[in-house]
Parts: structure tokens; C-alpha cells; sequence
């Protein structure tokens, strides 16, 4: 088997885990729980302030261009921390880490509710950005490490549901508190939960002992490569679609950095002593097809929870708050989800239930493609449902298919990549997304503005009624509002055309990815936390 074969020949690592009992402690249980907690909180910031971005922007004086990067320093940031956390998790032990990244998360949210200007903001977002992706791995780690196979039935869904469902209610939640509150409480309402989880990581985490020597191993060189790979990677796929890629100065320069990143980091992962990330991981064949999946999980986690108020925003022009409302369905049918999923995962083929989660998933974008510019909550309720239910049902049977077999030593590393290929998945996809939404847009527009013409009889029977109604109605200038609502109906149309476009894709994405599980090794017994992994 491939675990058995990486481990042999791997250099000496910190003290392997004792194995899992079948039971396990309150004090065990309790610090999980607050582990969950902490993970919630960093991914739900992902989030919270992208229907708020407008409110932010105002209390900041910042510019259209400047006010993404509140979100994208953040995303940045944490994309480098992540696979970073299952070294320095070693190195540090799981209690060390995670009370820093608890607590230097609380006092960067505090800081950032303090930001005065947006150049301070965006310092605050990446610092809670960094520290705060070292929370969500460990939580993976510790799932498969403390608990008996046994207990995953109900731990599993558990970290399923926090890693989909903060990213799904963040739009909703921050637009409930900067509507009942201000903006600055986005970054507030974490402080006092912020110190509780810090306090109980300090006080309860005992899983692991440190092993401080790995420091004088630390990979520095590695450090930066990845930090430029990823940084800038994350960087070109967020600002690429709506500056035309490679002809903005900028995504140019980004996109040579990410070259030379990526180039010294597979060096350094190949050549270093103690690579700052281990991707050994992916020699076992089951943990590969896990990330594959984690991966495409990420485009539709991220690109729907992107897409769906972009549709209500822009062509049914709803405000954040009615957006949120919207969407709530999706985040209740994920919460109902979760214990049906974690039911099935211990009595049905893990392979099966992704199957049919990824085919719901596309029968939920295919009902998209019928989208006309009158849809509103109810016609939307039916694909949100699928996403929510869909989403658990992958999300459960993914997380221990790639992390269920594998040896604890393994683990902690193994669970940071496997979180990053579920962020990278949204970055790609947005990314994508955007490109899509951009390109078919203006080629509908063109079509759809060949057929609205003067020579066009249709046409300019449509424009004489618009005229004659303005007439009555307004008494403006008739002809020139009826030729700027004629526009506007153009342009509404392409715009739909284009949404169905993207959801389209989708649907072909996710249905093909269907298939693609009956390529995965049927789950055997785990090895990680359930004693058999030494």
C-alpha cells in the first residue's frame, strides 16, 4: 500500500500519536469543540463582508479599486498559511499553534474594526487572514487523529458542515450586522468568542507533544517560494478576469513572481531535508482523488455562494440584506443535511454518496440554465436546496476518503494541503467565472445588438410603442428614454445569457466529475486515529 511504502523511508518526525481508544475523554471532546468554533470564525470572515463591502468602502473613504482587497488581502493571506500550519503544527504542537492563531486572529479583527483609512484595513485583513488559516487544518487533523473510526459518523458531517456552511451564511450574516449594527461589529463580533476558544485551546488541546528541533530544519527558502507561488497565484486569479490577464501591468508582474514561487518551492519540497509541505501525501491514491474533488468542491462552494447574489444584485437589483435573505435556504438545507450524511457515510459506499451528491449538484445548475430576469425566491428555492443538500453529501464522504487512510504522522500535513485545494478550487473557479461571465456577455450583447436595428422591423415596432408610452406617461424626451430602456433590456439579456452560460459549465463540471468516482479505490479500513496506521 502507498502510506505503508512513504513511511518506511520518511526522516524522523515528531512522536507518532498513541492511537484513538474507543472512547474518548469530555476534556477531548470540549476542546474539539472549540477547535470547530475557531475553524467557523476564520472561514465565516472569508465571507462576512462581502455583501457589506459598500458600507466599509463609505466609513473608509476608499476607492472602487482599493475596497476588494478588504477580501483579498484576507484570501492571500490565508492561502499561505494553510499548507504552512501542518509543519509549524509539528514543530509547535497542535496547542501551541492554535492558541496563537486563536488569539492573534481575535486581536487582528479587534484591530480591524479600529482601521481608519483603507491601507490599514487591508494590513489587519491579511494579518487575520494569515494567523487565522492556521486554525482550519489543525481542526482536520485533530478530527482524524483523537477520534475512533467508530465516532467519524458524527465528527465528519460535523467539520463538513462548519468548512461549507460559514462560507454560504458569511454574505447573509454580514449583511444582518452591518444593517442592525455598523461595520465595524463584523470584525467586533469575534473578539469575546475569539478569547473564550483561545483560552480553551491553551487549557484543553493534549494531543501531541512539540519538537522544537524541526526549527533548526525550517525551510526559509521553501517559505518564500510558497508564499510567492500562492500569494501571487491567488492574486492573478482575482484580479485577472476584469483587467484583461497579462495585458495589466500588475497581474504581468504577479504572474512572472508566481513563476519564479513555484519553481523554488517544487525545488525546495524535492530537495529540503524538511520540506515546508510535505506533497508525499499524494502518493496515496485515495488522498489524490480526495483533493481532486476538494478542488472542484471549492468552485461550486465559492463560485455559487458568488454567483447567486451577483444574479440578485445585479438584474433583480436586491440590496445585501434582501440577498441574504435569499440565500438562507441554501445554509438550512447544508445544517438539515449534515446528519442524514453522517448517517449514510457508516452504512453506505462513501464512493455512492459522492456519486449522488455530484449529480445533484449538476441537476441544481442545469435548473439554473432556464433562468429568466423574473426569478425570484421561490424559483430559486428548488436549485438552492439541491446545492445545500448536494454540498453535504460530497463534502462528508470526500473528507474521509482523503484523510481516513492515512498514517497520523501524516496528518497534520496532509490536512493542510487538502484544505488549500479546496481554496484554491474557489480562487480557480471565481476566476473562471468571472472570465465567462465577462467574454459571454459581451458576445451576446453583440449578437442580441444585430437584431435590435434600424433595419430591424420588430425592433422599431418595440422602440415606436416604448416612445408613445414614455409620451404619456412622462412627457420627457421620449425617444431618447425609450432608446436608454431598449439598451438596458439588451443588456439585461445578455447578462442572463451569460449567468446561464456559466451555470451551464457547471453542470457539465459536475456531472462529469460524477463518473469520475468510480475511479476511486473503495475506502478501507482508516489508519489515522483508528490504531492502525503504526
Amino acid at each position: 500500500m502507498a502510506t505503508a511504502t512513504i513511511t518506511a523511508g520518511s526522516p524522523p518526525k515528531a512522536p507518532a500519536m498513541p492511537a484513538a481508544p474507543d472512547t474518548i475523554s469530555t476534556r477531548r471532546v470540549i476542546a474539539f469543540l472549540a477547535m470547530v468554533f475557531g475553524m467557523f470564525m476564520a472561514i465565516l470572515d472569508i465571507q462576512i463582508v462581502s455583501a457589506s463591502l459598500a458600507e466599509i468602502q463609505a466609513g473608509l473613504s476608499a476607492s472602487s479599486d482599493e475596497i476588494p482587497w478588504v477580501q483579498t488581502a484576507y484570501l492571500i493571506a490565508e492561502v499561505v498559511m494553510i499548507p504552512l500550519s501542518g509543519f509549524l503544527s509539528r514543530m509547535l504542537s497542535t496547542r501551541v499553534l492554535f492558541t496563537i492563531a486563536a488569539a492573534g486572529f481575535t486581536a487582528a479583527s479587534a484591530l480591524a474594526a479600529t482601521a481608519t483609512n483603507i491601507d490599514q484595513m487591508i494590513v489587519y485583513r491579511a494579518v487575520q487572514g494569515f494567523i487565522g488559516g492556521g486554525m482550519i487544518p489543525s481542526v482536520f487533523a485533530a478530527a482524524f487523529t483523537i477520534f475512533p473510526p467508530s465516532k467519524r459518523a458524527v465528527v465528519s458531517p460535523m467539520i463538513g458542515l462548519v468548512a461549507t456552511l460559514a462560507p454560504t451564511i458569511g454574505p447573509t450574516v454580514g449583511g444582518y450586522i452591518s444593517h442592525a449594527f455598523s461595520w465595524h461589529w463584523l470584525f467586533l463580533i469575534n473578539v469575546v468568542p475569539g478569547i473564550l476558544v483561545a483560552t480553551a485551546a491553551w487549557s484543553l488541546i493534549d494531543f501531541d507533544k512539540p519538537n522544537l528541533k524541526l526549527f533548526n530544519k525550517f525551510d526559509w527558502w521553501g517559505l518564500a517560494g510558497m508564499a510567492a507561488f500562492l500569494g501571487c497565484m491567488e492574486y492573478v486569479l482575482e484580479e485577472g478576469p476584469n483587467n484583461d490577464w497579462l495585458q495589466d501591468q500588475a497581474v504581468f508582474i504577479c504572474a512572472v513572481v508566481m513563476t519564479v514561487g513555484a519553481v523554488l518551492f517544487f525545488w525546495r519540497v524535492f530537495t529540503a531535508e524538511e520540506p515546508i509541505v510535505d506533497l508525499r501525501a499524494f502518493s496515496n491514491i485515495n488522498f489524490a482523488f480526495g483533493s481532486l474533488f476538494s478542488f472542484v468542491i471549492g468552485i461550486g462552494l465559492y463560485g455559487l455562494t458568488y454567483l447567486y447574489p451577483v444574479f440578485l444584485g445585479r438584474i433583480r437589483g436586491y440590496d445585501s440584506m434582501m440577498i441574504g435573505e435569499a440565500l438562507f435556504v441554501s445554509g438550512l438545507a447544508m445544517f438539515l443535511t449534515a446528519p442524514i450524511s453522517g448517517i449514510l457515510s457508516s452504512k453506505m459506499d462513501l464512493r455512492l454518496m459522492m456519486m449522488i451528491g455530484l449529480f445533484g449538484f449538476a441537476t441544481g445548475t442545469w435548473w439554473m440554465t432556464h433562468l429568466t430576469a423574473d426569478w425570484d425566491f421561490y424559483e430559486l428555492l428548488i436549485p438552492q436546496i439541491l446545492r445545500g443538500c448536494s454540498m453535504m453529501l460530497c463534502m462528508v464522504p470526500i473528507n474521509n476518503i482523503a484523510l481516513g487512510t492515512l498514517p497520523p504522522d501524516r496528518l497534520k500535513n496532509a490536512s493542510g494541503l487538502f484544505n488549500l485545494t479546496r481554496n484554491l478550487g474557489g480562487a480557480v473557479g471565481l476566476a473562471l467565472i468571472n472570465t465567462v461571465l465577462i467574454d459571454r456577455n459581451a458576445f451576446h450583447y453583440a449578437r442580441l445588438a444585430e437584431h435590435v436595428q434600424w433595419g430591424s422591423a420588430a425592433a422599431q415596432t418595440k422602440l415606436q410603442n416604448m416612445t408613445l408610452n414614455f409620451e404619456q406617461t412622462t412627457g420627457l424626451d421620449a425617444t431618447s428614454a425609450a432608446i436608454s430602456k431598449l439598451s438596458g433590456m439588451v443588456q439585461q439579456q445578455a447578462a442572463l445569457l451569460s449567468f446561464m452560460d456559466v451555470f451551464y459549465l457547471l453542470t457539465v463540471l459536475f456531472g462529469t466529475l460524477g463518473f469520475f468516482t468510480m475511479l476511486i479505490k473503495k475506502p478501507g479500513a482508516p489508519a489515522g486515529g483508528g490504531g492502525g496506521g503504526h
